[in-house]
């Protein structure tokens, strides 16, 4: 591996994009690569199994993309399989919901804790087993919220319709008391204020996109592999394994720019 290689991400579709968002923002300098799974999305009720598959798959394509490292964007990918991932492929490869659950614990003064995922995240216990593996003594309410996802990828956050759903998934959780909320799908940052509404203004919503962009910082720091090639710009790489066009324009609005997107047919 070496220095001007990329950092990889995978997830089902847009929501690792906010991971990316944050690389940006604090390694400047990094090459993206970045594939969205978009023609077998979401990812959330489908059995472990396959979404270990699916990942598994992606991460080979990556390799051949001259990558440093492999971050897991998609919480239900994470919980699915990574320590398989990280057993099976020569690089760093991390997940999402370690760091998601460490700010969480940062930030919470009663140590009630909810946290919101698609089906396969919620089942798995993963944020669940990661926060009481720090702290014994925290209270976790969990909640399966499997609209949400196809809320953000068809543009219907903005709507009477996600707000009544919201409100409809959130409920458990205000009656839990929980003073932090953990997103824990990494598409769910896209529907923050809305969350933000429902949830109102005492309960601290966590993304773990910001945590995991300094975990990726920290691990290229030890390991000398941070690109140092001050003056040219990175150019980006994006790819999805449905119709780019959709992907793109959504890509745009939470980057700022306008990447360009190819489709790949994974076998």
């Amino acid at each position: 591996m070496k220095c001007n290689h990329a950092i990889a991400l995978l997830d089902s579709g847009i929501g690792g994009l906010t991971v990316v968002r944050e690389i940006h923002k604090q390694l400047p300098q990094e090459r993206i690569v970045y594939f969205g799974d978009t023609a077998r999305m979401p990812y959330g009720p489908r059995p472990q199994a396959e979404v270990r598959s699916f990942a598994s798959q992606i991460i080979r394509f990556l390799l051949t993309q001259d990558v440093k490292l492999v971050i897991v964007a998609c919480n239900t990918a994470t919980a699915a399989g990574l320590p398989a991932y990280q057993q099976t492929y020569d690089l760093p490869i991390i997940g999402v919901i370690e760091p998601g659950a460490r700010a969480a614990l940062r930030q919470t003064r009663k140590k009630r804790i909810g946290v919101i995922g698609t089906p396969g995240t919620i089942a798995s216990k993963a944020y669940e087993k990661s926060l009481q593996a720090l702290d014994p003594t925290v209270e976790v309410f969990s909640q399966a919220c499997p609209l949400f996802v196809l809320l953000v990828e068809n543009d219907l956050v903005n709507t009477p319709e996600a707000v009544c759903v919201a409100e409809k998934y959130l409920h458990p959780l205000r009656q839990a008391g929980v003073d932090t909320l953990i997103l824990g799908c990494t598409h769910y940052p896209l529907m923050e204020e809305v969350i933000a509404q429902v949830m109102g203004p005492d309960v601290t919503l966590i993304s773990s996109a910001a945590e995991t962009a300094q975990e990726a910082k920290a691990i290229l720091t030890q390991q000398q592999l941070l690109r140092h090639e001050a003056g040219e710009l990175p150019r980006h790489r994006f790819f999805v394994s449905g119709k780019p066009d959709s992907f793109t324009q959504q890509a745009a609005a939470l980057l700022d720019y306008r990447p360009e997107a190819y489709q790949v047919i994974l076998p």
